[in-house]
């Protein structure tokens, strides 16, 4: 059954705020947000929400929401530090041994120390890998910088959709603006958004935009049994093995290995 619209871009909400959230509040791992009148912590992971002027209990302790909103990223998520270094290189552009590297900073370790927990031989190696990493810092300092200043202008740009942050086919099949998806689910959902799509494209850009939009009919932080999952996808097109293939392959869903249950991944 398709979920009400309410519940149906949960996921891709969460993606907007995630992508949208300052260098600060990714660092927290929250932002705060006001909803009716009513402010609320959200969790930029998997979008748990915290109401301001609320008390919440854990084991025993209370807590006001904007400091149960870090506890709930540090318990639940491991912590920013920890969950940012999960994200897949094509986002993160971090290598498995620069993520090592961070790690063994984050920890204090010397260059020696951090040589030898790495086994990459010598301290030299990591210093320049440190002064890489800084100057990387600088980079993308100025990249900001010059790409606020080019997009300040209204209209400079056609905005793009956000892309799933577990999507691992992240290149320019996912490079859709807003009016680009627009007209892809016009051509394919002739009976409007909710209805069934009339083909599944051969062209891999449109089919990251059906994609997408399938992932917004299943509901987040449920399991759902394959046949759930064939029921909802089949309501849509009748070749739903291929549709929950592609879903799986790109990354939107996730299942336990004996396909015994479903999710959306976030």
């Amino acid at each position: 059954m398709v979920v009400q619209l309410a519940e149906e871009n949960e996921a891709v909400r969460i993606s907007e705020k995630f992508w949208n959230a300052s260098i600060a509040e990714l660092k927290q791992g929250y932002n705060v947000e006001t909803e009716e009148r009513t402010e609320k912590y959200h969790c930029l992971v998997c979008g748990a929400a915290f109401e301001k002027g609320l008390i919440y209990k854990d084991e025993g302790q209370y807590y006001e929401a904007e400091k149960f909103a870090a506890l709930h990223v540090d318990r639940v998520h491991g912590g920013m530090f920890h969950w940012l270094l999960t994200l897949d290189k094509k986002l993160s552009g971090l290598t498995e041994l620069q993520k090592g590297l961070l790690q063994a900073f984050r920890q204090s370790l010397s260059d020696a120390e951090a040589a030898k927990e790495l086994g990459i031989g010598s301290t030299s190696t990591v210093r320049n890998h440190r002064f890489t990493l800084r100057e990387k810092v600088k980079q993308a300092k100025l990249f900001l910088a010059v790409m606020e200043l080019a997009e300040e202008k209204p209209g400079a740009s056609s905005p793009f959709v956000s892309i799933p942050r577990t999507a691992v086919m992240v290149d320019e099949r996912f490079a859709i603006t807003e009016q680009e998806n627009a007209e892809i689910l016009g051509t394919y959902f002739k009976q409007g958004p909710d209805g069934p799509l009339s083909e599944f494209p051969k062209r891999q850009k449109r089919k990251a935009a059906i994609l997408r939009h399938l992932l917004q009919r299943f509901e987040t932080r449920r399991k759902y049994s394959e046949k759930e999952i064939n029921a909802v996808l089949e309501a849509a097109y009748p070749d739903y093995v291929t549709l929950r293939r592609y879903l799986i392959d790109y990354g939107l869903l996730d299942r336990e290995e004996d396909g015994s249950s479903y999710w959306v991944k976030l």
